[in-house]
């Protein structure tokens, strides 16, 4: 066999840019591949990421510079792998592939005569893949390789730890978020969130000469429901109520839970369309909390909320002035249902 000029030293400069600059598993993945050919000398370099339970490992990022061609996203099944018999015989290295594992349908579908491989473990040792090279010739392996191997293993797992403790946190403070928006007991959004989309709305109405409708719902009897069968059977009834008008919501409604026993549903219809859904609206809403609810032990039959609905076109006023609109609404179909002029 013919002398092999030594290979160079690792490029550390290129290492330390690398690591101090990636943002991504990516962005620090590519530039180690580029730096592990340089060390091994080898055509291919490659990460690889191994699903245990489904049997199968996957080409995640590579680098091919010569002829062999380890593709990216190339799926093959676990235990046919180099990678599985490496870790498997504690064997990192061979420039004999088909001498070791010439029954390797993959190793000789891609032509494999050299290969080096360390794995990527996470904290706890849980495999996450492997770091490789490999060649269709015959490659000494240098110890540069082999700490580079190691090393760039050793970042690599590092970077996997810190981008899913970063997605944790960011499903952390997304759930935070959206728990600040809504309502613990109906899981509608709460005022907060009610008051955020309303202004929303507000300007886009301004912008599209289009028309805001707002409902204002007042559960009638609640109270008495409350002090008749306590507040565990008050809090059911609130979520049902939840439920129902979530059932009942068009495409572009929102509902959401003011506080106490009162709720507010918006939606956007056409501008010539405004006074004309005042009534479909409010039947709708009405509708949706008439029913039979089983709350538990208790079963009640319960006669709907009070709907007040108005509409607000171009003369589109703030949130808070819609609400109490829709609530003096409210109160006009709450006196006509008791039969009396008195407020509630």
């Amino acid at each position: 066999m013919n002398a092999v000029a030594p290979l160079p030293s690792v490029p550390f400069a290129l290492i330390a840019e690398s690591v101090a600059s990636a943002r991504t598993l990516e962005e620090l993945v590519r530039p180690l591949l580029e730096v592990l050919e340089a060390v091994t000398g080898m055509e291919s370099t490659y990460l690889t990421s191994v699903d245990e339970a489904a049997g199968v490992q996957r080409i995640v990022y590579a680098r091919n510079t010569r002829q062999m061609q380890i593709p990216e996203r190339l799926c093959v099944p676990w235990n046919d792998t180099l990678c599985k018999r490496a870790l498997d015989e504690e064997r990192m290295y061979t420039d004999d592939v088909a001498g070791c594992w010439g029954d390797s349908d993959a190793a000789r579908a891609l032509g494999i005569q050299t290969y080096v491989s360390t794995p990527v473990r996470l904290e706890d040792g849980t495999l996450y893949g492997t770091l490789c090279a490999a060649s269709a010739q015959p490659m000494p392996l240098a110890d540069d390789a082999q700490r580079a191997l190691r090393m760039f293993s050793r970042l690599i797992g590092q970077q996997i730890e810190r981008e899913r403790l970063l997605g944790r946190l960011q499903e952390a403070n997304a759930a935070l978020a959206a728990s600040a928006l809504a309502d613990a007991v109906t899981g509608l959004p709460n005022r907060r969130a009610l008051m955020q989309e309303m202004t929303r709305r507000i300007a886009h109405c301004q912008r599209a000469h289009e028309a805001l409708v707002v409902a204002f719902l007042d559960l009638d009897g609640f109270k008495a429901i409350n002090d008749r069968h306590g507040h565990d059977v008050g809090d059911r009834f609130l979520a049902s109520i939840g439920r129902a008008l979530s059932g009942a919501l068009r495409a572009d409604d929102f509902a959401a839970r003011l506080g106490g026993d009162e709720f507010v549903v918006v939606g956007t219809v056409a501008h010539a369309e405004g006074e004309h859904a005042i009534d479909a609206f409010r039947d709708r809403l009405a509708r949706c909390t008439r029913a039979r609810f089983a709350l538990g032990e208790v079963t009640l039959d319960y006669d709907g909320a009070s709907v007040g609905v108005v509409v607000a076109a171009d003369d589109c006023a703030d949130a808070e002035t819609l609400i109490a609109r829709a609530d003096a609404a409210m109160y006009a179909v709450k006196r006509a249902r008791r039969g009396t002029t008195t407020a509630r």
